[in-house]
């Protein structure tokens, strides 16, 4: 399913924005995918090559350079386990420099996917109230296979392309043949066209990355913001080098127990929720919209919709599987919910020039980048089931309490059941060397359930959990809510955090941003 990269901001920006990969999840089954497992031993980083000291020059992206960034590409180890075996490969990276003191170091961050670019993340220190973060050099960059990253992952740059077959099988007959067929075709062309590269594209080995990133960048500490996915990687590298950590803030936390194929499970569920959420709402400005004054009503409508898309698809190319990407994005923000609602009405009343613009801004970039990058990691990362019977026994049965995206994300992760490298073992998170961090959840999040946060915060004793009840929107810090903005403004300026509460919970509690009006 697809996930968030970053934080939203508004209209057609906003979607797009939103718009690269994923957070998935994983069941421990044995993996049948053919091919070389990744590396199971990581070599220690006393026999790691020493890296050059990064030059840094001029930004090819115009926004970038307009922040005053600079921008370098540091050469890395594609093998960590044989890491001074001459293969090499290149990250972008981006650099904020520091403007105010005291000087608190490097902040790396990552926008989530895995699949999204982290560029653009290093001129996000001017989000961060009071100037505080200005205080730090923000460090972006594409992970490995990543946009600018040499090389870039890609397998079949015309995937997303509309019309593509229905999600629901109850559309069409011959549905779950046309996307297992898809996802096996699409599963062999990565496997022809991802070279070398597709044997190392663990998290684990992006964690390596970051601490080889660390060496180049002549630090002795980093510090680490990540959103969505980037909380799973902000995870692995402090569980790997906890002592090589400062501080520490993840946004919308993945269960690191669930990585990859039960997490999508969870996640279908709390889509539901979210969704009904927004469809209630809909159903409430009804005199605006004209979906129906109940949810049931709005529900009625977007069937009608999909089938109406389903038999003819819009203008040749804007299908039902089209417009369940479109709307899903509901799900991931509040502050989408009247722009994606006037699609959806125009949409419902034979106008889809609105939801197609949406759509296209979704799949913005010129190829499958972020979607070949997103299966990389976790098809390797763990074990997926290897028999399509379990995969459609676990979808029929969670589609029945949660129908809107359950077979979307069945269909988006399936390239992995034939993936052709094998699954490692994910790292064991472990917290209890690292110092004290800052997790950020929203407790009806549904890209991240809020109960990934309470992991997390159980496997870091030292952590503390900031928690917005009764919020549905994902990896929305550092975007305009005093209260949670604030909290992470204090951390960062001193490692100023809460006491740690008793029991499970969380430790301190912001209410979310206010649900918006049409």
């Amino acid at each position: 399913m697809r996930r968030p990269v970053v934080v939203v901001v508004a209209a057609v920006t906003a979607v797009a924005l939103v718009a690269a990969a994923a957070i998935a999840s994983g069941v421990l089954l044995a993996a049948r995918a053919p091919g070389a497992a990744p590396s199971a031993s990581v070599a220690a980083p006393s026999a790691w090559p020493a890296p050059a000291a990064i030059d840094w020059g001029r930004c090819d992206d115009q926004d970038l350079r307009a922040a005053g960034a600079e921008c370098a590409s540091v050469r890395v180890p594609l093998d960590w386990s044989s890491p001074r075996d001459g293969r090499t490969i290149r990250l972008a990276v981006s650099r904020v420099r520091h403007t105010r003191t005291p000087y608190e170091g490097v902040m790396l961050a990552n926008p989530g996917g895995p699949g999204g670019s982290g560029l653009g993340l290093a001129t996000r220190g001017a989000a961060v109230p009071r100037g505080v973060g200005d205080r730090y050099d923000w460090i972006g960059f594409d992970p490995r296979g990543v946009g600018a990253s040499e090389p870039r992952l890609s397998c079949v740059p015309d995937y997303a392309d509309g019309p593509r077959p229905a999600y629901d099988p109850d559309l069409g007959d011959r549905v779950i043949a046309q996307w297992r067929k898809r996802s096996e075709d699409y599963a062999s062309a990565c496997g022809r066209r991802g070279g070398d590269l597709l044997q190392h594209m663990t998290t684990e080995d992006s964690a390596n990355d970051m601490e080889y990133l660390r060496i180049a960048l002549r630090v002795p500490a980093i510090s680490f913001y990540g959103y969505s996915y980037g909380t799973y990687l902000g995870q692995v590298y402090a569980t790997l080098f906890p002592d090589r950590v400062k501080r520490m803030v993840l946004d919308s936390n993945v269960d690191p127990s669930e990585v990859w194929y039960r997490a999508n499970l969870s996640q279908d569920l709390a889509f539901q929720t979210a969704l009904e959420a927004w469809f209630d709402w809909l159903a409430r400005y009804d005199s605006r919209y004209g979906l129906g004054g109940t949810r049931a009503a709005v529900e009625s409508s977007y069937r009608d919709l999909q089938r109406r898309l389903a038999a003819d698809p819009a203008d040749g190319v804007f299908g039902s599987a089209e417009l369940a990407d479109t709307l899903l994005y509901a799900g991931y923000s509040q502050s989408l919910w009247p722009d994606l609602g006037t699609a959806f009405a125009q949409a419902a009343r034979g106008d889809t020039g609105l939801a197609q613009r949406y759509w296209r801004a979704l799949n913005e970039t010129t190829d499958d980048n972020g979607y070949a990058v997103y299966l990389a990691v976790e098809c390797t990362d763990a074990s997926w089931p290897g028999d399509w019977s379990t995969w459609e026994r676990d979808t029929r049965r969670v589609d029945e309490k949660a129908p809107f995206g359950t077979w979307l994300n069945t269909w988006f992760n399936l390239p992995c059941r034939t993936w052709p490298v094998k699954a490692g073992t994910p790292v064991e998170v472990d917290g209890k060397d690292v110092p004290p961090i800052l997790l950020i959840g929203e407790t009806l999040d549904a890209a991240t359930p809020f109960s990934g946060s309470l992991a997390v915060r159980a496997r870091f004793p030292a952590a503390r959990l900031l928690a917005e009840p009764g919020g549905t929107s994902h990896a929305e810090s550092l975007n305009g809510n005093a209260c949670v903005d604030g909290a992470v403004a204090d951390y960062l300026a001193d490692g100023s955090l809460p006491d740690r509460a008793a029991g499970d919970g969380p430790d301190l509690t912001c209410a979310p941003l206010p649900v918006p009006t049409p």
